[in-house]
């Protein structure tokens, strides 16, 4: 079999071509290499002798597929469809809109309207793009979907997109308006009933509907924009030219709650307990008495995942936690104290301490990617032994989480599996399907739902760690010296700025060792010892960040109890860098 031009195997069944197209662009998003849209179908991963994946020369992205997922959707809950047209705010606006206790999925704009009606939604709401609606290869959507009696709002692109479709005139702006923007709203307006008349939203566009398509008046307006917000109340259709989703529309939210609510008359049936309860039903109905198997890392996602998993099923779970050594101090014991044999859960918990062993692997090592890359490989290897010994299992347990669904365009069966986000699960571990009992959450809800669950806060509300751990917060090689050292060093940050009370307000903050040795005075006599890096960064989404302002004298406490209570340690700094320019961990 000619293998040479093939870049990723899908394991258990052919694909339909939907599914291979998003492979494809999954794929390309993550760097990987696609030449040709081919495949091989293996019957049975753990059956070949072979590792697919290693022969000859090329490198596979490895796929699974398992049994096909109809794509999980809460079809007796009400429903606001949002499309995505490339907005940069298509996960906030569904963010949003559950604000209001209503359920919201992402779709691209490519969704039929035939899937939109079978899904009956009680509304849809189009995003924002980057495209001009007027250029004839810009992402566009039948007339059809606006006689079909169901409200729609446009948002930025989305209201150009409306007012183009339905007959109206969209320009270049005369003047581009971006930023905050003091926008003058007709109070008559169902969207704006309880906003001020004048009111500041964020704009950012170039492009402006010059004229309104018939039926439809301005119900707010700028300066520089007729028609900052236009609708045609009879047919139930609404546009904004400004964002109602991001925070800077300081009434915003209050606009998107009068479309949800009063315009497509939501009740707001979209809460955390109803979600935790049918979830465990669900799970109990569809894995019967079946065997389960979770990777446990520690983090949010997994635990909360596992406990779901044990509330339906109990001990027919298996969690495996891999203890790399490269977890925060305590992390690995608190973990064990939950859901090992002492805790609360009922479950099979499994620990695997294999700190030497990823020391052994990392040893000389000092490349960021390349420590990365045996930290993941190793752990898949761990994996693999405890799964050989476990034998056969009917499900994988996934902690795939709504934006992964969103960001890979898979919105329906096939993914590209990863362990959080250290690396690829193994290849021939014997199971019939995944479970991902969050994959229609968001972060924020995630936690929600763990609250309800029972979960310890400290598991709950815990700090962003990366897949790898330590081993990125440790410049050049990892060692189970410096893996100590800032093990004792973060602690000791985490414990006064949560003693400040500064860590609800903070978006992450950690200490990370340098490779940078300096000379130093204590006792009278020379040191030649490490120096720690505080970081400490305010964000809202992960992808821009900025420096946190930490008081002068927090700073200097954390830095008097390091240098006196973490051996190896002579110079503290704090890290003033935003992203970007940097990056918020430190490789």
């Amino acid at each position: 079999m000619q293998t040479k031009a093939l870049e990723f195997i899908l394991i258990g069944r052919k694909p339909d071509n939907e599914e291979i197209r998003s492979i494809c662009e999954c794929a390309r998003r993550k760097g990987k290499p696609v030449r040709e849209r081919k495949y091989e179908v293996f019957a049975s991963a753990h059956g070949e002798k072979e590792n697919p994946c290693e022969r000859g020369n090329t490198k596979y992205l490895r796929v699974r597929t398992g049994k096909k997922n109809k794509g999980e959707t809460f079809m007796n809950k009400e429903l606001i469809i949002v499309l995505d047209f490339g907005g940069q705010y298509n996960q906030l606006i569904a963010r949003r809109v559950r604000e209001c206790n209503v359920y919201a999925e992402v779709h691209p704009y490519t969704m039929s309207i035939d899937e939109i009606k079978k899904m009956n939604p009680k509304g849809i709401i189009f995003t924002g793009g980057p495209n001009s609606v007027y250029k004839a290869d810009s992402p566009s959507y039948s007339k059809e979907i606006f006689e079909l009696g169901i409200p729609i709002l446009g948002i930025c692109y989305g209201s150009q997109l409306m007012a183009h479709v339905l007959g109206g005139k969209v320009a270049t702006a005369p003047v581009s308006e971006y930023g905050r923007t003091e926008v003058t709203v007709d109070k008559n307006s169902i969207l704006f009933k309880d906003v001020n008349k004048s009111t500041i939203c964020w704009m950012s566009h170039t492009d402006y509907i010059a004229e309104a398509p018939e039926g439809f008046v301005s119900t707010a307006t700028t300066p520089n924009c007729p028609f900052a917000a236009m609708e045609n109340a009879e047919k139930n259709l609404y546009a904004t030219q400004f964002h109602p989703e991001v925070m800077h529309t300081e009434e915003g939210m209050k606009m998107l709650r009068a479309f949800v609510m009063d315009v497509c008359k939501c009740s707001g049936d979209w809460k955390m307990d109803s979600f935790v309860e049918d979830t465990i039903k669900s799970l109990r109905e569809k894995i019967g008495n079946g065997k389960v198997l979770c990777a446990l890392s520690g983090g949010v996602d997994s635990s909360v995942a596992a406990v779901l998993l044990s509330k339906a099923v109990g001990k027919q779970l298996t969690c495996v936690f891999v203890d790399q050594g490269l977890l925060r101090k305590n992390e690995g014991d608190e973990v064990e104290a939950v859901f090992g044999p002492d805790g609360p859960y009922d479950l099979n918990f499994i620990r695997v301490n294999a700190q030497d062993r990823f020391y052994q692997k990392l040893a000389g090592v000092v490349e960021p990617e390349a420590k990365r890359k045996i930290i993941g490989e190793e752990f898949i290897r761990v994996f693999e032994e405890e799964a050989k010994k476990i034998g056969a299992v009917d499900f994988l347990v996934q902690g795939t989480i709504y934006p992964d669904v969103i960001e890979s365009g898979l919105g329906k069966s096939a993914t590209i599996k990863s362990h959080h986000n250290v690396g690829g699960l193994p290849d021939y571990v014997d199971f019939k399907e995944i479970v991902e009992p969050l994959r229609l959450l968001f972060k924020d809800e995630v936690r929600k739902a763990g609250r309800e669950l029972g979960i310890p806060e400290y598991l709950v509300s815990r700090q962003p760690f990366p897949g790898p751990g330590l081993g990125i917060r440790i410049v050049g090689e990892v060692t189970a010296e410096k893996v100590k050292i800032v093990q004792d060093a973060d602690y000791i940050y985490r414990e006064e700025i949560a003693k400040a009370g500064l860590d609800k307000g903070l978006g992450q903050y950690f200490a990370a060792l340098t490779n940078m040795r300096s000379v130093g005075v204590m006792g009278d006599e020379r040191t030649y010892d490490y120096a720690v890096a505080l970081r400490a960064v305010c964000t809202s989404d992960f992808m821009t960040a900025d420096c946190a302002d930490i008081p002068f004298e927090v700073l200097q406490r954390v830095m008097t109890r390091i240098i006196n209570e973490v051996k190896g340690v002579n110079r503290v700094m704090y890290d003033l860098t935003s992203k970007p320019p940097g990056t918020i961990e430190f490789e």
